[in-house]
């Protein structure tokens, strides 16, 4: 392996919700740094994200993320290969944020830009410390904005298996949170939370034909159920999740017996659900690829692994991109 000093090495430039981010990815993906600027202390007064308020937030920290990736991987704009930035989808405030700043980094300083689709970053998150995905390979992608199912027959192909057809299955773990009075973000503390419970309501499990999800029904009868009062708040959590992981875990499986991959990969924020991933270890065993903690929520690192893909199968990307807030990850 070559040295850190001989790696070739991209910034990449993260803000399509509320994390400002950045990162320095070598081309042999080793991460020298990953900068974060939390919103979570904003928005959770506020319940949730507040994309005006995001924006804004993006707007006043970017610079000095990017200063704290730079200097944390000890370069400057002469040891960088080009700078990358997510295009969507997001929200398009505050991807006009990262877009605009990488823009004006790449004309200042010379260097290639590289627009990355930040489905596509979440997917090779997994390169980062996981593992290495094997082709063909089944893509479950949960997170606050996204429930998809996907088949990638090789590196950069998509071709898209399922959808949630209304709410994705993170921003249910967030309201269902709000109705519980958890705070945001949800995800975490409904976790938390059914830890300490046992899944006893006998709750919907929506959808259960084809490869499409539909949440809104759940978060509906979730609702009904803590309004009623019928179990404690523990047993309402652990339903919930009981619930979520039935049918994220049924779906991928027929995906996976459809295709019959070398890889099962499942990424995103959800992800990082203690309860998801046990139950996805004793599924899917050594075939699944699930990434390190710290990379399954939204962050640079993987947009920079991403970029790396990027650039090499399509080159730099033309200087008048702009956000595109509903970029899809396969046709």
């Amino acid at each position: 392996m070559r040295s850190v000093a001989e790696a070739r090495r991209i910034l990449a430039i993260e803000t399509s919700c509320d994390e400002t981010a950045a990162a320095v990815v070598t081309d042999d993906l080793r991460v020298l740094s990953s900068a974060v600027h939390s919103q979570v202390a904003t928005h959770a007064r506020l319940g949730g994200v507040v994309p005006e308020l995001a924006s804004r937030e993006h707007v006043v920290h970017i610079i000095g993320v990017i200063d704290a990736a730079l200097g944390e991987a000890g370069t400057d704009a002469g040891g960088l290969e080009a700078v990358a930035v997510t295009q969507g989808p997001g929200l398009v405030g505050c991807l006009a944020v990262g877009i605009a700043t990488a823009k004006t980094l790449s004309v200042a300083w010379g260097l290639p830009l590289v627009a990355v689709n930040h489905l596509e970053g979440h997917f090779h998150s997994v390169e980062l410390e996981a593992g290495t995905v094997e082709y063909p390979a089944v893509i479950l992608l949960v997170s606050g904005g996204h429930t998809i199912l996907a088949h990638a027959p090789r590196l950069g192909e998509y071709r898209l298996l399922g959808a949630t057809r209304d709410d994705s299955v993170g921003e249910a773990y967030d309201k269902v949170a709000r109705e519980l009075g958890l705070g945001y973000p949800g995800g975490p503390a409904v976790d938390r939370l059914a830890g300490e419970g046992r899944d006893v309501l006998g709750l919907p499990r929506p959808m259960r034909e084809g490869m499409d999800f539909s949440f809104s029904g759940l978060k509906t009868a979730m609702r009904r159920e803590i309004a009623a009062g019928s179990a404690s708040p523990a047993d309402l959590a652990a339903s919930f999740a009981g619930s979520c992981v039935d049918v994220l875990c049924e779906k991928l499986a027929k995906a996976v017996a459809a295709i019959e991959p070398a890889s099962v990969v499942v990424v995103g924020g959800v992800a990082a659900s203690p309860i998801l991933r046990r139950r996805l270890a004793v599924e899917f065993g050594d075939s699944l690829i699930l990434p390190s903690l710290k990379y399954a929520t939204d962050n640079a690192a993987m947009i920079g692994a991403a970029a790396w893909t990027r650039y090499r199968t399509h080159g730099a990307s033309a200087g008048d991109i702009g956000p595109v807030p509903n970029l899809r990850f396969a046709a």
